[in-house]
C-alpha cells in the first residue's frame, strides 16, 4: 500500500520510464513470489480457467514481472499525486478525457474544500484486455465535515504504449454518475445577530463575516460567538452528490447531526444605527460613529466607513482636544473655577518646544477658563499643567473608566492614560496627544460619563457580559455640573458650532489629533457630546480628516439631524 507525499510532478509524457512511487516487496497486488499463499493463488488460477475461467483475472504471479502493469501502476501513481496536490489540470493530463477530468476534478476539490487530502493506491487489482483496474481509497479531513473517506476503483487503458486513466466520473467516487459531483450540504441553521428590536443586525463592521467553506465565523461577532450561533462544535455539514447543473442534492453520502444555532442579540437601535450610518455616507476618509445610552451604556450605534476593521470600538487613537474633559475635570478638581482668568497666546513653550493653536489664534485680554475650554485654546491648557502632578491626568482618567478592562460583549479597546514622565510628556497630555490614546467607544463614554455625572462601562451584548468594569474614582458633582455647562457652551459660542441651533440642547467638544511625522503635521477631526433632552452621548472620528469643528462638526451635525427626522 502506498501513501503519497506531495513532490514535484513530471510532465506527461508518451514513455514513462520514471522510479515507481514506491518499492514493492513481492507484488503490491498479490503475495511474494515462492510463498505458500502465491501457489495456492496460482492453482486457484490454473482451477478458474479450466473451468471456463473469466476474461479479467487476480493479479496474482505474473503482475510482479508484468513491464505493462508496473507501467500502468507508475502512471497511476502520478494521476493520484497530482490529484492530491489540488493541481486537476495535471492530474486530468494522465486520463483519456483531459476536459471532462480536469473539470469534475476541479469542482469536487473546490465544493468541499478539505485541509487535507490523502489518496492512497491499494492491493488488489485486476487486469484484462489491455486494461488494469487499480482500486484505491481516498481521505480528505473537510471542515465543517470532518474526515471523509471512500473506496473506488480506476481503470487504466494502454493507447500507443501510453497507459492512460479511463475517466469516468465513477471513477472519482462510485456513487458519482454524468453530470454529477460531490458537494456539501449544510446540516445547521446558523442564528441570527439580532439588533434591539429582535430584527437582523444591519451593521456589518460589528456583525463580522462567516467563511463560506468552513461555515465558521471569521470576524466580528460572527466569529465571537460562532458556537452558540452554529449550534455546537462538531461537524455540522454533509457530503452529498450534487446535480452538477441546478446545484440540488441527489444524495447524502455522510450522516452528521442536525444543530440548530442560537441568536445573539445586541442593544444597537436600528434607528440610531442608520442614522449613524447614512451621516458617514458621503464622508470620504475612514470614519466612524458610536453611540451610547448613558443611562445604562448600551451601545445604540457603530458604524463605520469603510466597513471592516470594526475601528469605532477597536481603533486606537489619540484624541486630540477632545481629551480636555478630562484635563478639565483634573483642573477644576484642583480648585479652577470656569470664571477664572485665561491666557490664551498664540505659542506656549516647554523645554524647547513649541505648543501652538490650530491657525495660531489667540483669545482677547480677559477671557476665562470657560472660553478657553469652549474655544479649545490649546497653549491656555499647556501652561496650566503645574497645576497637575504627574498622575493626575491618569488618575482622573480612571473617573472616565479609561483604561480598565471593560467586558462589552465584544472586541474593544479601552484606552490608555500613563503617568506622565516629564514636562514636555504632561504638555502633550494635557490637550489629548503624546501616549494618551483611546477608541471613539471611549469618548463616547466619556461623553456619557459627564451626561450622568458617574461612569457606567459600555455593553453590546447584554447576556455574555459576566461583570461590568467599575471605575475605582468618581467626579465630585460640582465637576460634573460645570462640565456640562463647558461642554453647552462649546456649542453656543465657541469651536462646536456646527451644532448651533439643533434640537435637542447638543453639549459637545472638539478635538484636532496630531498623528505621523509630516510637517505640518497630519490630523484626526473628532467630536464628541450628548443630547441633553436625551439620552443619547456619541463620538465622531475621521481619520486624517482635517479639523474638529470644520470637518468632524458637520458630520455630528447630520447625525443629529437624521434622528431628529
Amino acid at each position: 500500500m502506498s501513501h503519497l507525499g506531495e513532490p514535484d510532478l513530471p510532465p506527461p509524457t508518451g514513455r514513462d520510464d520514471a522510479s515507481p512511487l514506491y518499492r514493492r516487496v513481492g507484488s503490491r497486488m498479490g503475495s511474494p513470489v515462492g510463498s505458500p499463499k502465491r501457489l495456492w493463488g496460482i492453482l486457484a488460477v490454473l482451477v478458474l480457467l479450466a473451468g471456463g475461467g473469466y476474461a479479467g483475472y487476480r493479479l496474482l504471479a505474473d503482475e510482479e514481472t508484468d513491464p505493462r502493469v508496473t507501467a500502468a501502476e507508475e502512471r497511476f501513481d502520478r494521476f493520484l499525486r497530482a490529484w492530491q496536490a489540488e493541481k486537476p489540470e495535471r492530474a486530468a493530463s494522465y486520463t483519456d478525457s483531459p476536459e471532462r477530468a480536469e473539470s469534475l476534478l476541479d469542482s469536487v476539490m473546490t465544493n468541499l474544500g478539505p485541509s487535507r487530502t490523502r489518496l492512497t493506491a491499494e492491493d488488489g487489482g485486476t487486469k484484462g484486455d489491455g486494461e488494469v483496474g487499480i482500486p484505491f481509497t481516498a481521505s480528505m479531513r473537510i471542515p465543517g465535515a470532518g474526515t471523509y473517506e471512500w473506496r473506488s476503483e480506476a481503470r487504466m487503458r494502454e493507447r500507443s504504449g501510453t497507459w492512460t486513466v479511463a475517466f469516468r466520473s465513477a471513477a472519482v467516487h462510485p456513487e458519482l454518475r454524468d453530470g454529477q459531483t460531490l458537494a456539501l450540504s449544510d446540516r445547521a441553521t446558523r442564528g441570527k445577530i439580532l439588533d434591539r428590536e429582535g430584527d437582523p443586525l444591519e451593521a456589518a463592521s460589528l456583525t463580522g463575516s462567516v467563511d463560506e467553506k468552513s461555515g465558521k465565523g471569521a470576524s466580528g461577532l460572527e466569529a465571537r460567538y460562532d458556537d452558540r450561533l452554529s449550534g455546537g462544535k462538531g461537524p455540522h455539514k454533509a457530503v452529498v452528490v450534487a446535480d452538477r447543473n441546478s446545484g440540488k442534492a441527489v444524495r447524502t453520502l455522510s450522516k452528521v447531526r442536525r444543530a440548530k444555532g442560537k441568536p445573539v442579540r445586541t442593544t444597537v437601535d436600528p434607528r440610531v444605527q442608520r442614522a449613524a450610518a447614512d451621516a458617514l455616507g458621503k464622508v470620504k476618509k475612514n470614519a466612524s460613529i458610536v453611540a451610547v445610552d448613558p443611562r445604562n451604556g448600551h451601545i445604540l450605534a457603530a458604524a463605520n466607513k469603510p466597513g471592516g476593521m470594526n475601528r469605532a470600538l477597536e481603533g486606537r487613537y489619540p484624541p486630540g482636544s477632545t481629551f480636555k474633559v478630562v484635563t478639565t475635570a483634573a483642573l477644576l478638581e484642583k480648585g479652577l473655577k470656569p470664571s477664572d482668568p485665561a491666557s490664551c497666546p498664540k505659542f506656549a513653550h516647554v523645554d524647547g518646544q513649541r505648543f501652538e493653536n490650530q491657525g495660531r489664534f489667540t483669545l482677547p485680554k480677559g477671557s476665562t477658563f470657560e472660553d478657553a475650554f469652549a474655544e479649545s485654546c490649546n497653549t491656555f491648557f499647556v501652561g496650566a499643567r503645574d497645576r497637575l502632578s504627574d498622575s493626575a491626568l491618569r488618575d482622573t482618567a480612571r473617573a472616565f473608566g479609561i483604561g480598565g478592562h471593560w467586558d462589552v460583549g465584544a472586541t474593544t479597546y479601552d484606552g490608555k492614560v500613563p503617568v506622565n514622565n516629564g514636562a514636555n510628556d504632561k504638555a502633550a497630555a494635557v490637550i489629548g496627544q503624546a501616549r494618551v490614546q483611546a477608541s471613539p467607544l471611549v469618548m463616547a463614554s466619556l461623553a456619557a460619563t459627564v451626561k450622568k455625572g458617574t461612569f457606567t462601562q459600555p455593553v453590546l451584548v447584554p447576556d455574555e457580559v459576566d461583570e461590568r468594569y467599575r471605575a475605582p474614582a468618581k467626579l465630585s458633582p460640582k465637576v460634573a455640573s460645570d462640565l456640562r455647562e463647558l461642554m453647552r457652551t462649546t456649542v453656543t459660542s465657541g469651536s462646536g458650532h456646527a451644532l448651533k441651533g439643533l434640537p435637542g440642547a447638543p453639549h459637545a467638544k472638539t478635538g484636532t489629533a496630531e498623528f505621523g511625522t509630516d510637517d505640518p503635521p497630519r490630523t484626526h477631526a473628532w467630536m464628541i457630546g450628548y443630547q441633553g433632552d436625551d439620552d443619547l452621548a456619541w463620538a465622531v472620528l475621521l481619520e486624517d480628516g482635517g479639523s474638529g469643528g470644520s470637518d468632524a462638526g458637520p458630520v455630528a451635525a447630520r447625525f443629529l439631524k437624521n434622528l431628529a427626522r
